[in-house]
């Protein structure tokens, strides 16, 4: 099985994309992690829906080979690491490549979130979308941790 996060943005902070290559490194072999750079619309006249349309035709190309879309979103459910671990372990049991996306700055296409199988929130707070790239990358790499019995992740 192979899990990737699909972000729609520009190239993040240099501090981002390291702490994102940390993680993707320590996946094991078996679950390996890639993030896939969707590039935004440009903004120009256009309106919201023409945006986030021209987005999902992008992302729904990079989709190709995916079996389980999970949608970050604001309104998603809010799991604790443990559950997380648990939707991972499920998602490893049936099999299939997962895709994460991280929406641009106007979000998902609203019919592209209809598809998802399932949607998932970060955190209560507003994050920048370079760092909700890099919680995820994180909380993967702890969710496996869980799954594996690592000590990496401690219950309190």
């Amino acid at each position: 099985m192979k899990l990737a996060i699909l972000a729609v943005g520009h190239k993040p902070p240099a501090w981002v994309a390291q702490g994102c290559a940390e993680y993707l490194k320590r996946m094991p072999r078996e679950l390996p992690l890639a993030i896939v750079e969707i590039k935004p619309e440009a903004r120009g006249s256009k309106t919201r829906e023409q945006l986030l349309a021209a987005e999902k035709t992008r992302l729904l190309a990079a989709l190709n080979g995916y079996q389980r879309l999970i949608v970050l979103d604001e309104r998603g459910a809010d799991l604790s690491t443990v559950q997380l671990a648990e939707r991972l372990q499920g998602w490893m049991r049936s099999g299939g490549a997962t895709a994460f996306v991280i929406g641009g700055a106007d979000g998902i296409d609203a019919e592209l979130k209809g598809q998802a199988d399932e949607s998932i929130r970060l955190s209560s707070l507003t994050l920048p979308h370079a760092v909700a790239r890099l919680i995820l990358c994180e909380q993967l790499y702890r969710a496996i941790s869980v799954v594996r019995n690592h000590p990496y992740h401690r219950e309190g």
